[in-house]
């Protein structure tokens, strides 16, 4: 029986990257009465790290990056509330009920302060996060972030992130990758499957909301951001522009730039043995 297109490509990453290496172990923990689902490995370093996932995914978007930095890094992924396995309450969802949610994630697992490391939405609550509650953020890395208003916004192209057909995954898809094995049809139905398993497509919907309402957006607030900031991107990331990028590098000061070439919107899995390395360089940096 032939393995789906999804399957193969993971396993083969996943021999090199994770081969030997620590499995993260899946837990609970009760955030504003919702149960949130987390992944964790490490649990013997001192030093905590938490990734954020974006927009209808969950902690596996990580997959490839928790055990290599497991090594030397206490590291959490959890699903964020809405999304994955965590509990899906029909709120009005918005970046700072996120970043509310977050703080409050950290003081139930007793974690006084953590590097982040945030992709697209993960990556604006990051930095939101490192805005409001300062104390808690040690560093920052952001990852093709979302959170920059663009001076035009495209209601269609939005709404495609709420994908429910086959065409409009692989129009996002070829958005978030440069990499063809990941823009063909046979992953194009595993994600569906997977958005259909989920069921986030309420809080997708309702963040699109808040983003169509210019809510929390970080424009003219960079500049209160105090952690060491690390921002990296895919040059050819077709969902936010490589010019963001440098926006959030000239208005973060003292933050250092990675772009790698031939690369999507979604570094740690087409680039995920530069991108650990990267991360671990800057994390461990004095």
């Amino acid at each position: 029986m032939k393995k789906s297109l999804f399957a193969s490509v993971f396993l083969i990453v996943a021999c090199f990257v994770v081969f030997g290496q620590e499995s993260p172990k899946e837990k609970f923990v009760t955030v504003f009465g919702a149960k949130i689902r987390y992944l964790e490995a490490g649990e013997k370093n001192e030093k905590v790290v938490i990734l954020l996932h974006g927009l209808g995914a969950n902690a596996e978007l990580w997959r490839f990056n928790i055990a290599p930095l497991s090594q030397k890094f206490r590291v959490i992924a959890p699903d964020q509330v809405g999304f994955g396995k965590s509990d899906k309450p029909f709120l009005k969802y918005r970046v700072l009920t996120y970043v509310d949610f977050l703080d409050k994630f950290m003081t139930e697992l007793k974690i006084e302060r953590a590097s982040l490391v945030g992709n697209s939405l993960g990556g604006w609550i990051s930095a939101l996060m490192a805005i409001k509650y300062p104390s808690r953020v040690e560093k920052l890395i952001l990852v093709g972030s979302a959170g920059i208003l663009p001076p035009n916004l495209n209601y269609e192209e939005i709404y495609l992130l709420n994908g429910s057909t086959r065409e409009e995954i692989k129009s996002v898809l070829k958005r978030f990758f440069v990499n063809p094995l990941f823009q063909a049809d046979a992953f194009a139905d595993e994600i569906l499957s997977q958005r259909v398993l989920a069921n986030d497509g309420y809080t997708i919907q309702s963040l699109i909301e808040s983003i169509k309402r210019k809510e929390d957006f970080l424009d003219g607030k960079l500049n209160q951001i105090k952690s060491p900031t690390l921002i990296i991107w895919g040059k050819e990331d077709g969902l936010l522009p490589v010019s963001d990028a440098y926006k959030f590098n000239s208005e973060i000061a003292g933050s250092k730039l990675t772009i790698f070439e031939n690369c999507g919107h979604v570094p740690q899995i087409e680039k995920a043995v530069e991108f650990n390395r990267v991360v671990e360089e800057f994390l461990t940096a004095r």
